[in-house]
């Protein structure tokens, strides 16, 4: 059948360093096929899409992906741990990938790698300086940070190695891969000319962060350098027809009224929440009138933005502890959201190798005749967060899609 590639995404939007990452790791792994793993509505640091998860599959597809699956909502708005672990697990339970691919600011994939053994073994005096660290008051990542230098001895080469956004998440796929002993050969391809949170233009490149501003600004002539024709086409006729979400304050009222709705111990079982977290996020949403006003009156050296941002998804998608719990002790299906005519040899042969994992082409025959509780409560959230997310649009604001939306075909 040849070589499979994997690779994790948000595609949010699809733009010019994501085709150079996939053209990259093509070629780097020589490659015949490449199955994409997107997440969906919502996405990893606390946020929406800014369009949603078909239309980031078609993309994909248009930008040479083969085969594009969900990354299950319960993962794609979790911490890099779980989002990266479910993502690994999800590729490593189709049985045909050879080699999984990911940004990284890095220029060495070895740094990563000897950080996240670190992680992934845990020995006793790095979680005695971890511990350390923690009684300071300052936050969880900050803390890991500090303690991996001190471990490792060597900060002036580990520095600042942390603090970058596709580092922190290449370190946890490595982990994942050390965890679940798989076979996937891990690739890593260095970022170019522009970093995650950039918010300028270099060249023809830009971040996901910087376009989704222009778009708010109508700066369409510059997402228009930044982005792959086909890409920059598909996102103009959403953003024209009104079927995009800016980010998350889109929601805000919602959100507001779930929390004020909710008792303080409902809110403590939210996902990330603990040490009394609860009570300053409840009196919180009890004065506020903005996400803004409430995420500044709760974040501290302990909580970062990203993690309250995280928790609010969790309170408007209903996503509890229990759910998170769920997640990791289980194996996500394979919701399929986008096939080439090349790609349909992968479902075959995943269909084929059967590893015990549903492959999902039909939501309702899904939800009408599995018994598995787990993957069905999991489904279910999916569902939800479509049908919360198009709640945002500026028309057409339909429900069930995920049961009527057909699967992206090129």
């Amino acid at each position: 059948m040849g070589r499979v590639l994997g690779i994790i995404g948000e595609y949010n939007p699809f733009h010019n360093g994501h085709l150079y990452h996939m053209m990259q790791s093509i070629e780097q792994t020589n490659s015949n096929y490449t199955v994409c793993v997107i997440s969906g509505n919502f996405v990893q640091r606390g946020n929406t899409s800014i369009v949603d998860k078909w239309t980031k599959a078609e993309m994909a597809l248009k930008g040479g992906a083969d085969l594009v699956i969900e990354l299950p909502t319960v993962y794609s708005v979790s911490s890099a741990e779980n989002f990266a672990e479910g993502a690994v697990k999800l590729l490593n339970s189709l049985g045909i990938v050879d080699n999984i691919s990911f940004g990284m600011e890095a220029k060495d994939i070895s740094l990563l790698n000897n950080i996240a053994t670190v992680l992934y073994q845990e020995p006793k005096e790095y979680v005695t300086i971890l511990n350390h660290e923690l009684s300071k008051g300052i936050s969880f990542p900050k803390a890991r940070e500090n303690a991996v230098m001190m471990y490792l001895n060597d900060i002036k080469k580990y520095i600042n190695v942390m603090t970058s956004s596709n580092n922190i998440l290449a370190i946890e796929y490595l982990k994942a891969l050390k965890k679940l002993r798989s076979t996937m050969y891990p690739v890593g391809i260095t970022r170019e000319k522009v970093l995650y949170n950039d918010e300028f233009i270099v060249d023809d490149f830009a971040s996901a962060t910087a376009i989704r501003r222009m778009i708010t600004r109508r700066e369409y002539e510059e997402i228009r350098k930044v982005m792959p024709k086909f890409s920059y086409n598909i996102l103009a006729n959403n953003v024209n027809q009104g079927k995009y979400v800016i980010d998350l304050s889109i929601f805000q009222k919602e959100i507001l009224y779930t929390l004020r709705k909710m008792s303080v111990s409902e809110i403590a079982e939210l996902p990330d929440v603990s040490e009394g977290l609860e009570n300053a996020i409840k009196n919180a949403s009890d004065s506020c009138n903005s996400l803004v006003d409430l995420i500044s009156i709760v974040k501290s050296k302990r909580y970062t933005q990203t993690r309250i941002q995280r928790i609010l998804v969790y309170a408007l998608l209903g996503i509890t502890k229990k759910d998170m719990e769920i997640s990791k002790k289980v194996n996500p299906y394979i919701r399929i959201l986008g096939v080439s005519n090349r790609g349909k040899t992968l479902i075959s042969e995943i269909t084929r190798l059967g590893n015990n994992v549903p492959v999902i082409t039909s939501v309702k025959k899904f939800m009408t005749e599995s018994k598995n509780k787990n993957l069905k409560r999991l489904l279910q959230i999916d569902i939800n967060a479509t049908d919360i997310y198009t709640l945002g649009y500026k028309k057409d604001a339909y429900a069930n899609l995920d049961y009527t939306h057909k699967i992206i075909t090129l």
